[in-house]
């Protein structure tokens, strides 16, 4: 009788099914990645101006402010948070810091051009107090983020209007425009902004111990709390970075368009929102990257500009940008399920 060979065919199993698994987690990793490449691949076959210099410039330039919006967002989502004053936020701080770096006076409008470092700062700082405030909320009064930052949202919208009378504010000096419109041997300052803040945010998140504890955090708040971390200390830093970043995509914004409006930044959030849920980070928390941040913001970047290219008209570009993250909230929800 020949000996039976115990383990062969469950071994082979084994192995078949680990190969499986890998090919599927590099799937899920990379996907996103993948669907950007194809989508580039399809428009510059059916665009002849898609892949010229130009417009490739043209798209990370109008990604740029989202993209520094969207990695604020993830800070805030990946502890289970979310941030809807973002968009808000973009035109307080834009017309806020415009208000010391043009000559119109009028209001509350100082109407006298400081020194380009000054109005860099205010600008800034004006996000980072929205950012506290909801922060605070959050952290300190546990008001649901959903709704402390929906009054923030209105809040701070109120303020734009008050702050500038309701009238945009002209007349920018070329030095805080230079932050909108100017570059470095060939490269657009907002471009190489949403790189420095990617550079930052991704060493901060894969290389700080601030970074393990916002994962930790997000994954597991009443472990995270047992283990010694302060809790509502991390999520009101997240806040305040969600709100400095949405100060400097204001003032890129402000400084883009030649003059500061206080309706600018309308839905702002929901794009911020789209790329980092698009880019593979779970609204549960713990989980995302940056990196992904990045190729959602581009992913909906690149698509807009396509359909812009076919003149398909604004209307289908929202449709279709809702179908996406609806179906990016269902592969977390199965990714999760499975897990």
């Amino acid at each position: 009788m020949e000996p039976q060979i115990k383990g062969n065919a469950p071994a082979g199993v084994a192995q078949k099914y680990t190969l499986s698994d890998r090919l599927g987690s590099q799937a899920q990793r990379y996907g996103i990645l993948i669907a950007l490449v194809v989508l580039c691949i399809v428009l510059s076959i059916v665009s002849d101006n898609f892949l010229s210099s130009r417009n490739i410039i043209n798209v990370l330039r109008q990604t740029s402010i989202n993209g520094i919006l969207a990695i604020g967002m993830t800070f805030v989502i990946l502890t289970r948070g979310i941030d809807l004053s973002v968009g808000s936020v973009v035109a307080l701080a834009g017309v806020v810091s415009a208000s010391f770096a043009t000559t119109s006076a009028s209001g509350f409008i100082p109407g006298s051009p400081y020194m380009p470092l000054i109005p860099l700062v205010i600008g800034v700082l004006t996000g980072v107090a929205m950012g506290a405030l909801s922060g605070i909320a959050v952290a300190r009064y546990a008001v649901p983020a959903f709704v402390a930052t929906l009054g923030m949202l209105s809040a701070a919208r109120g303020l734009t209007l008050i702050y500038a009378g309701g009238r945009p504010i002209p007349a920018l000096t070329d030095g805080y425009r230079w932050m909108g419109t100017g570059d470095i041997i060939g490269i657009p300052i907002p471009i190489i902004l949403f790189a420095l803040v990617f550079i930052v945010s991704h060493f901060v998140l894969t290389r700080t111990r601030f970074g393990r504890h916002i994962y930790a955090v997000g994954g597991n708040p009443h472990a995270a709390k047992v283990s010694g971390l302060s809790v509502n200390r991390i999520r009101f830093c997240v806040y305040l970075i969600s709100g400095a970043l949405a100060g400097i995509a204001g003032m890129v914004l402000a400084a883009r368009t030649g003059s500061a409006l206080p309706q600018a930044g309308v839905a702002y959030e929901l794009d911020a929102i789209a790329a980092v849920v698009i880019g593979g980070t779970s609204l549960a928390g713990g989980v995302g990257r940056v990196s992904g941040t990045v190729i959602g913001a581009l992913l909906i970047g690149v698509m807009n500009n396509g359909l812009d290219l076919l003149g398909v008209e604004s209307y289908y570009q929202q449709v279709i940008k809702g179908g996406l993250i609806v179906a990016a909230v269902m592969l977390d929800r199965s990714r999760r399920t499975e897990s």
